[in-house]
């Protein structure tokens, strides 16, 4: 999917101002919260000090104790009190503050939040959103820099949307608090400020469920979700320097996949790159290599790249930055299916 400029130039868009995708994840909180009394905030540090990222910086100010809940440290307790306040109608945003603390959260996400619609046949569902700063790229210590996402895609129920921009972070995050389903929302840590755009507070959600075209292509389909797609669109720039044509896809929403836009893409240009920092073993880049081996064989003229982190645990400091797929990979692996006719 390629998003479209509205013709129409409204007040929100005239007095935008450019932002990062951490003030995006504040501005899209904050108008939910301004426009639906059953939009709550909780989690470790959110209130009194905005939280660990200051993602919530002012929510508390403006909302009150009440709508801006600081829990105990315990990540346990901060997912059963959002299934149960989804359970009773409210639209709980929780945060966990980091990838690695989000496992003591799982038994409530995997056992409860995600089966409410079928365990009750469809007649109770649990609005709620789970957002996990992700990633590695901040110098952090053990279980703050993982790439986890993967085992939320093997969970029926379980929505996982992962933005990689300031203008996705703000329209994906209105949709996620809109879906009467749980949302697991990733943020990529390292990209919280690293750049700015124009985000205007419209209260326009982006549709989920939908890959992005970001740059269009014909010679190899490049495909990323998170803070790789900045790696992915320098290697497409690189490659165009060398008079290779590289098609950029963010994937955006993991779970469920638009596989459609995928395959398109490969149908025109025969290869394919697939690019995240997570471990390859069973990374959700593998899910995707499946579906083009059962249902895009006879468009490949080439075999499926994977340029991905590695099969131990993020490294500390010095290795970390070997440890995240560089741009450097990818244009090798776009290099190596072009070595296939």
């Amino acid at each position: 999917m390629k998003a479209e400029a509205s013709p129409v130039m409204t007040d929100a868009a005239a007095n935008a101002k450019p932002i990062t995708l951490i003030e995006a994840v504040t501005q899209a909180l904050a108008w939910e919260m301004r426009h639906d009394d059953s939009v709550v905030v909780l989690g470790e540090d959110v209130g009194v000090n905005g939280g660990v990222f200051r993602a919530t910086a002012g929510l508390q100010a403006q909302f009150g104790p009440e709508r801006v809940l600081d829990t105990p440290l315990d990540e346990t307790t901060i997912a059963g009190l959002t299934v149960g306040m989804a359970a009773m109608g409210m639209k709980p945003v929780a945060e966990a503050q980091f990838d690695g603390f989000v496992y003591p959260m799982l038994d409530h996400v995997i056992c409860h939040a995600a089966r409410f619609r079928y365990r009750t046949r469809g007649r109770l569902t649990c609005p709620m959103v789970l957002r996990v700063p992700w990633g590695g790229g901040i110098r952090a210590p053990e279980h703050h820099s993982e790439a986890n996402e993967a085992l939320f895609t093997n969970v029926p129920g379980l929505r996982v949307v992962l933005p990689s921009s300031p203008a996705r972070a703000y329209g994906m995050l209105l949709a996620a608090i809109r879906e009467p389903d749980p949302v697991i929302y990733f943020e990529p840590k390292r990209i919280y400020r690293q750049y700015k755009e124009l985000v205007p507070d419209d209260g326009e959600a982006l549709p989920l469920d939908v890959c992005y075209v970001l740059r269009d292509g014909s010679d190899v389909t490049l495909v990323t979700w998170g803070a790789q797609v900045k790696e992915a669109l320098e290697a497409a720039e690189q490659l165009a320097a060398e008079g290779i044509s590289a098609e950029v896809i963010d994937v955006a929403t993991l779970k469920p996949l638009d596989f459609a836009t995928i395959a398109e893409s490969v149908a025109k240009t025969g290869r394919c790159v697939i690019v995240h920092e997570a471990p390859r073993t069973a990374g959700f880049g593998a899910e995707i290599a499946a579906r083009l081996a059962e249902e895009s064989m006879f468009d490949l003229v080439a075999p499926v790249e994977r340029v991905t982190g590695y099969d131990t645990h993020m490294p500390l400091f010095r290795l970390e930055m070997k440890y995240m797929p560089a741009t450097a990979r990818v244009v090798e692996a776009a290099k190596r299916t072009l070595a296939h006719s």
